[in-house]
């Protein structure tokens, strides 16, 4: 059955942070609040938590993770950044969009996109997550806490409780985060392409 901590959402408490940390540390698959909506997530090398996340959510193994970063700097350990690109994460960081970017040797394989090597990035604007980040010092694999056959993702931390405590080693209530996706951004060519418009204003890469 998995544990359920609530987190205040500008100041979490430090104690239930580090036991978050340790627990995704330990293997196990936590929800937690992001800036965009509630995400399943777990550590970096950990294929067996991936395939966790894989089941709940029912992904094939071609449905690409976002590697959820603290900060810029954490993201250049694991994407290429010129200084054009690094402009554009620089202004748009953090906050609720998905950047894809060509994948350094930092990223497992399996995260990447298999022909282009691509990976997903992102970081939240989110104290939770930032705060749990912080403790972890890497990224959290993620994805969107949508389950299969449903359109939106799940926004009630007591609902998805009792929806995955046999399936999750913690729910993190961070109260509600919203239910809209993130803004999709590849920048992995010269010229940034909107892949998917969502709570992230979309104009400055519409009109690049």
């Amino acid at each position: 059955m998995s544990q359920f901590f609530q987190m205040h959402p500008d100041n979490p408490q430090v104690r239930l942070v580090r036991q978050a940390a340790d627990i995704v540390r330990s293997g196990g698959v936590i929800v937690y609040p992001t800036d965009s909506a509630y995400a399943l997530g777990c550590h970096l090398g950990d294929k067996s938590a991936l395939d966790r996340i894989r089941r709940i959510r029912k992904l094939d193994d071609r449905h690409n993770f976002t590697l959820v970063c603290r900060d810029l700097s954490e993201i250049a350990a694991y994407a290429r950044v010129d200084n054009s690109v690094y402009r554009l994460l620089k202004h748009h960081t953090p906050g609720p969009y998905t950047f894809i970017l060509r994948a350094t040797s930092e990223v497992p394989r399996r995260l990447m996109h298999p022909k282009r090597r691509t990976v997903g990035l992102r970081v939240p604007d989110n104290a939770i997550a930032q705060a749990l980040l912080d403790d972890l010092r890497e990224p959290l694999m993620s994805v969107t806490l949508i389950m299969p056959d449903d359109d939106l993702p799940l926004i009630d931390p007591y609902e998805i409780r009792e929806l995955l405590e046999h399936q999750v080693d913690l729910v993190i209530d961070g109260g509600y985060c919203g239910m809209e996706a993130t803004t999709v951004v590849d920048l992995a060519d010269e010229v940034p392409m909107l892949l998917r418009a969502g709570k992230g204003d979309p104009a400055p890469f519409e009109a690049a």
